[in-house]
């Protein structure tokens, strides 16, 4: 089986696209549980984040799956498909890999280096082994990615020069603003980006935080762990106390806050304002940017800002992780690609061996047990010594480039039974 990835982030796709691909918690189930029914597919997962959807699959045939997937993707944003091509990126096999540990790393974020897509990854691996779609393959790969980036953050001081992308944001609304400490937030949604938000605003200093939300018993709950004021998102619209800075993260479907709703809100049009909107679809009216001392920062500008800034010294030591753990990674997948063979090789020369053995002991059966026990144990170690050499370069030789197949070439010199090798292949994969 081999590993493919189809997707589209930041790099690929402008925010209007990537809105419209943009899942929550149950489409992301919807769409692993679609793809894991395509006839070639074997295990499936999904990573969805606010500025990419990725679907990562065990595959047994390439073109047939790339093309279901990519139709998936592209009949969620009702645009002609070949438009939908240009947006997306497809990585195979080692390049999946690659692609996987890079993105895990926080190599390949809008915020170079940030921590939070980990918690992302670990979330798709979770999402994938609830539905049930995540097997041995995408297992050991994810848990292998987390790796690479928990090595990245541990060994490395990229966590200085790379933020989280709601830290870089209210980097930016504090340029608008001035410092957060003493500023007035308001912070509508209440998972996981609004904790982030709530959090780092609560750390900085800010002087009074209010939290909105759809259910306001997810407003209680996280305004609860930051001594900050719930309110339902049914009363944002009689709410009309003053605030510095507005960040959106519901998820919602449509808009949260129009141009009307915020201007209405600000009891001083004099006073500086700025309103984040960091939700895929949108939350926030564009045309909030058009209001008097209002600046808006979403994630289109922000991408922007952040490609233009440099990634500093530790980037490179997180490519090298990433590079170090990634050649580890292919070697063992390919050393173990040869294991069923070496083990269907082994298995065929015991096999012989004690056919010998029993030849042996009805042409011989006065032998004594001393002399039988001493020609058993000759026989086996001259079995171990052939075997030994072959099975060894084997491995080794399924590490060097080219098109051989040796295990495959092992196979036909041998004569092994291919429903031999394929029961020990389903033995690995079944073992806890």
């Amino acid at each position: 089986m081999s590993v493919l990835v189809v997707g589209l982030s930041h790099k690929t796709a402008p925010v209007a696209v990537l809105e419209q691909v943009a899942l929550d918690g149950g489409g992301v189930q919807k769409l692993i549980r679609e793809v894991s029914d395509v006839e070639h597919v074997m295990e499936a997962t999904v990573i969805s984040t606010c500025n990419r959807t990725e679907v990562y699959a065990d595959v047994d045939r390439f073109h047939g799956s790339v093309e279901a997937i990519s139709r998936m993707l592209g009949e969620r944003t009702g645009r002609p498909a070949e438009e939908m091509l240009e947006h997306l990126y497809v990585h195979y096999d080692d390049g999946a890999v690659s692609h996987l540990f890079h993105v895990a790393a926080g190599l390949d974020s809008m915020v170079l280096g940030e921590s939070q897509i980990l918690g992302q990854t670990r979330e798709a691996l979770r999402v994938g082994q609830e539905v049930g779609t995540v097997g041995p393959a995408l297992n050991v790969l994810f848990q292998q990615a987390l790796r690479v980036g928990k090595r990245s953050h541990a060994e490395t001081d990229i966590d200085r020069v790379a933020p989280s992308l709601v830290t870089a944001a209210l980097e930016r609304a504090s340029d608008h603003v001035g410092p957060l400490a003493g500023k007035r937030v308001l912070v509508v949604g209440a998972g996981s980006m609004a904790g982030l938000t709530v959090a780092t605003v609560t750390r900085a200093g800010a002087g009074a935080v209010t939290v909105a939300n759809r259910s306001p018993e997810g407003a209680a709950r996280l305004a609860r762990q930051y001594d900050a004021t719930p309110i339902s998102l049914a009363d944002l619209g009689a709410w009309t106390a003053p605030v510095d800075i507005v960040v959106s993260c519901t998820g919602a479907a449509g808009q949260v806050l129009s141009a009307a709703a915020v201007a209405a809100r600000r009891t001083d049009p004099t006073r500086p304002l700025a309103v984040v909107d960091l939700a895929l679809p949108r939350d926030v009216d564009p045309a909030v940017a058009d209001l008097p001392g209002v600046r808006l920062v979403a994630l289109d500008t922000l991408a922007a800002e952040l490609e233009e800034s440099p990634g500093g010294a530790d980037v490179g030591g997180v490519r090298d992780i990433v590079s170090q753990e990634l050649a580890a990674f292919l070697t063992a997948r390919r050393s173990q690609s040869v294991t069923p063979t070496v083990v269907a090789l082994r298995t065929m020369a015991t096999g012989v061996l004690e056919s010998e053995l029993a030849r042996l002991a009805h042409r011989l059966p006065d032998l004594d047990d001393a002399t039988r026990t001493e020609v058993e144990r000759t026989l086996r170690r001259l079995v171990e010594k052939l075997l030994h050499h072959p099975t060894v370069r084997v491995k080794e030789l399924a590490n060097e480039s080219g098109a051989v197949s040796y295990a495959a070439a092992l196979a036909e010199l041998f004569a092994l039974d291919p429903e031999a090798v394929v029961a020990v292949t389903r033995a690995e994969v079944e073992r806890p």
